[in-house]
């Protein structure tokens, strides 16, 4: 082979290598790029702090909320960012009723209802219901664009039953807790 031949080759070799390095470092921003448009508009991890939604979730747990086109419904769990006396902290609660629902919190009969149905709680901590300064009297209508939310653990639950917060507008929901990721002997889909 010709010393020119030899030295060609070598170009094209290393050229080659060069443009190998670049198609990789391209597909990995692009892999990055999209689990972050992932992570930041379809799914999102959050961090369960205190003890109001026992024993569905504990304080420590971690769970991914999906956010994309949502729309609240009876019985799903969520993430209210919507500002409260609270600390303004995010919260973690149980949808109860939505817009144009009726709910009655009866605290002597230890009952939630919505549309006059008493719901089946079988995820609740304890039957027993407190009702210690509620920001309503129920009966009462969830008007447009609101949600009425509570914790599973009814009395120790700073809810829409508390002054604090109230309601919960739908534009305060980040987005429904689907599944569990941590602690690891627990993960699994939510109810």
């Amino acid at each position: 082979m010709k010393e020119n031949d030899k030295e060609k080759v070598q170009n094209e070799k290393s050229g080659g290598f060069v443009v190998e390095i670049y198609e990789w470092l391209e597909a990995i921003a692009f892999a990055l790029a999209l689990v972050v448009l992932m992570f930041t508009f379809v799914f999102r991890i959050v961090s369960v702090s205190g003890p109001s939604m026992q024993p569905t979730l504990h304080s420590g747990d971690r769970i991914v909320l999906s956010s994309l086109f949502y729309t609240p419904k009876n019985g799903d769990i969520v993430v209210v960012t919507q500002p409260n006396s609270h600390d303004n902290e995010p919260l973690i609660k149980r949808v109860i009723a939505v817009e144009g629902q009726t709910i009655d919190v009866d605290a002597e009969a230890d009952t939630v209802t919505v549309d006059g149905v008493k719901l089946n709680e079988t995820y609740i901590l304890e039957q027993d219901i407190e009702s210690e300064g509620d920001a309503y009297e129920f009966p009462i209508t969830v008007p447009e664009g609101k949600v009425f939310v509570m914790g599973d653990n009814r009395n120790d639950s700073f809810d829409s039953r508390s002054p604090g917060l109230g309601m919960v507008d739908e534009k305060y929901i980040m987005g429904k807790a689907v599944f569990r990721i941590y602690p690891f002997e627990s993960v699994g889909g939510l109810k």
